[in-house]
């Protein structure tokens, strides 16, 4: 949208869409368009709040002890439940995540295969060797071993 300064003083918006004039300090009107998704998004908000709202009324409110203790699964947890964790654990999830991320790219690559033809070929197999480098690497390296 361009705006312009009109001799009396006033902004004239010009946009595909429609020709408004503007005095100082105004903005031009917001499209229409954006009315439905409002609209919904009010709607799915007051849904939700409203849920929440309705079950925190009825629910029963009777804690004690037992229910109010961590559950591990069906058994009597027998110490506190804010262990301390190797790093060892963190490592191999964090590597888990990285090479599921990468993975992720593959799903483009296969759906436009055709299209890209023998260049993103070779530029997946560069990207699949780099990943299968670093999969070696670490293997190597011992970060997934779990003692």
């Amino acid at each position: 949208m361009s705006l312009n300064r009109d001799p009396n003083g006033g902004i004239l918006a010009r946009s595909s869409y429609y020709v408004a004039f503007l005095r100082d300090n105004e903005t031009p009107p917001m499209p229409q368009n954006y009315v439905p998704i409002f609209i919904f998004a009010l709607v799915a908000f007051l849904v939700a709040a409203g849920t929440v709202a309705l079950f925190a009324l009825i629910r029963p409110k009777n804690p004690f002890k037992t229910k109010l203790m961590p559950y591990e699964c069906g058994i009597t947890p027998f110490d506190n439940a804010r262990g301390r964790y190797t790093v060892r654990f963190y490592i191999v999830a964090i590597l888990f995540v990285v090479f599921d991320v990468e993975t992720i790219f593959l799903f483009p690559w296969a759906v436009q295969f055709k299209l890209l033809g023998l260049f993103g070929l070779l530029e997946m197999m560069i990207f699949l060797g780099i990943l299968i480098v670093g999969y070696i690497w670490i293997w190597k390296k011992g970060a997934l071993e779990w003692v």
